[in-house]
Parts: structure tokens; C-alpha cells; sequence
């Protein structure tokens, strides 16, 4: 880390921002976005210095691979909220010939680390006249510093299975109450077996009734290895209102996003929020014991999409804490 004595206000540090128009056969910068179709400008961003505090130097890369030449280029750069960047916007003079590329050039305010896991998303986008026509083309980069979760294990943090023999351990709802585990092993859902939904193999928790067995959905970051069309989720929510975003981070540093929910775990309609119904039990634990007999509680499974291409490398959850998970699995 730099020492922030070091670093004077981003202002009186930066020149002018530079850009350069590269011959047609110079390589680009390391490539940072989702590949684009053969004829599409292609716009790249440099990695990104994140030990700061510090100002770091980025470079974006234009290439023109469209028909016609490119004219009237402009290129903008922006990093998470609050990170100063200088200049805003750069202009290219002349054109850009088909195959040719433009560099610019931006610094950028990078803050003290935070600790635990982040991740910074970066975006570059460009305007212009002629090239494939398009008009505009823009180009992300994630980066991220700490480690994901080893698993949705290791996030862990509600207990939602108890033994009818001791009840008080469980809050699922927030209320104390919690499935039974008798009951969850009447309708096939036992420690450690298999849970096919979706076209996923999935995992009941295996653990001791009354521990940690479900993660309230919070922002964590959890390591996933797999390559396939969808992620399945399993769980339940509390409250009608246990929907969100899971955003998918994948090994070559390009991401994707999809939204999913799941219906209360009891009253609510089965398919709420698109869900599929896994397993029903009878009843639940309450604080005082075995109770509401004849009510279903219910286990659900969802999915988001996936770049069947790509090798995901870990998944930051939604946050919703009504959303709660016992696993996840990539589908083929």
C-alpha cells in the first residue's frame, strides 16, 4: 500500500489524459470485457491498481472492426461511486481505419482497501461516427480483492432444521420458529442427500439439527467451480418479499446477473416469484414445540442463467436476508 501522505488530490497529480491511435496490427490492451461479435467495436480496460490509497494510470482501448471508418471517437471512463476520474471524456482526432486501434489513457483515485471481499466494477464506453455503425460501444471490468467463501457452507448463518425433541435452537422466520426435521425426512429431504431440481444435483445440509444450516442472503461472495446453462438455488423465503439479484463472476473476469425469489415458506402460492416446489412438510417447530400440524413448509428450487462458455469462478448472493438459501449448484 502506498503511504496516503503521498497521494495529493487527483487535480494536482494529473496531466492532461493521453490517447493514441495505434497502427492496425499493435496489440491491444489486456482484454477485460465480454467478447464481442466479430464486426462490433471492441472496447478493453487495462487491470486496474487497487492497492491505494493511490492515483493508478488505466488504459482503455478502442478497436474499430467494423466496415467503415471510425470518426468522431470519444471515450469516457468511470470506476465504482465516489472514485475521481481525470479527464471525464477523451476526444480522438482524425478517424480510425478498419483493424486500427485508439489507447486512452486516465488516472483514476484508488481508496485505502477495504478489508474482507470486494469487488470494484469499471466501465469504459465509446462514442463515434461510422465503424459498424452501432453509434456507441461499451466495455466492463470486475476486479476483486479478498477471497470468496470457500463454499455456501462457510456462509452459514441461520438455523432452520431442529429436532422435535429441542425446538428452541431454531429462527428461521425471525420468530423462532424452524422446519422439523422429522418431518423434513417424511418428505425426503435428509442431512447430506441428494435434492435433484432444475436439472441440478443438489445437497441437503448435512449437520446436526439445531446448527447453522441455511445462509440468509446477504452479499456473500461464494466460490463455485462449473461450467453449464443455469444456477439452481435452493431454498425458501420469509415473507412475500424474498426476491433479489445473484450476480455470476466467471473465470476470464466478465460477470453476469439474474434475478430470482422464493415464496414464503408457508401461505404463499408455490410458484411465487417463478419457483418450483421441491418438498412440502407438515407443521413446524416453535419455540414451544411441534406445532401448526396440517400447514404445509415448504422447500423450493429457482435458477438464474449462465454462459454455458464460461467457467464460473464464484457468486455474490443477493441482498435480502429474506431470501434463504441450503444450497446451489450449476445445471448442465
Amino acid at each position: 500500500m502506498r503511504p496516503a501522505g503521498l497521494i495529493r488530490s487527483l487535480g494536482a497529480v494529473v496531466a492532461a489524459g493521453a490517447l493514441a491511435l495505434l497502427p492496425a496490427t499493435a496489440s491491444a490492451a489486456t482484454p477485460s470485457t465480454t467478447t464481442a461479435a466479430a464486426t462490433a467495436t471492441a472496447v478493453s480496460i487495462s487491470p486496474v491498481d487497487l492497492d491505494g490509497p493511490a492515483v493508478s494510470t488505466v488504459k482503455v482501448t478502442v478497436t474499430n472492426a467494423g466496415p467503415e471508418r471510425m470518426r468522431s471517437l470519444k471515450v469516457s471512463f468511470g470506476g465504482p461511486v465516489g472514485w475521481a476520474v481525470q479527464p471525464s471524456v477523451l476526444q480522438v482526432d482524425g478517424s480510425l481505419a478498419k483493424g486500427a486501434s485508439a489507447e486512452a489513457t486516465f488516472r483514476i483515485q484508488v481508496p485505502e482497501r477495504r478489508p474482507g471481499f470486494t469487488v470494484r466494477t469499471f466501465t469504459a464506453t465509446a462514442t463515434y461516427r461510422g465503424g459498424d455503425g452501432a453509434g456507441s460501444a461499451t466495455g466492463t471490468k470486475t476486479q476483486h480483492s479478498g477471497t470468496p467463501l470457500a463454499n455456501l457452507a462457510a456462509a452459514y448463518n441461520n438455523v432452520g432444521v431442529t429436532d422435535e425433541s429441542d425446538t428452541k435452537p431454531g429462527n428461521y422466520d425471525g420468530g423462532g420458529n424452524s422446519f422439523s426435521a422429522q418431518k423434513l425426512a417424511a418428505a425426503g429431504l435428509r442431512p447430506g442427500g441428494t435434492v435433484n431440481a432444475l436439472g441440478a444435483e443438489l445437497r441437503w445440509p448435512d449437520v446436526p439439527s439445531g446448527t447453522p444450516d441455511n445462509v440468509s442472503a446477504a452479499g456473500q461472495a461464494i466460490a463455485l467451480d462449473g461450467r453449464g446453462s443455469r444456477l439452481v438455488f435452493l431454498g425458501s423465503g420469509v415473507t412475500s418479499g424474498a426476491s433479489g439479484t445473484a450476480t455470476v463472476y466467471y473465470a476470464d473476469g466478465t460477470s453476469g446477473s439474474g434475478s430470482f425469489g422464493f415464496p414464503n415458506w408457508s401461505f404463499d402460492p408455490a410458484n411465487a416469484h417463478g419457483a418450483t416446489l421441491v418438498a412440502s412438510s407438515d407443521g413446524r417447530n416453535r419455540p414451544d414445540g411441534y406445532g401448526n400440524a396440517g400447514i404445509a413448509y415448504r422447500v423450493f428450487a429457482h435458477s438464474i442463467p449462465l454462459d454455458p462458455a464460461k467457467q464460473v469462478a464464484f457468486v455474490v448472493l443477493p441482498g435480502n436476508g429474506n431470501i434463504h438459501l441450503f444450497d446451489l449448484a450449476v445445471a448442465p
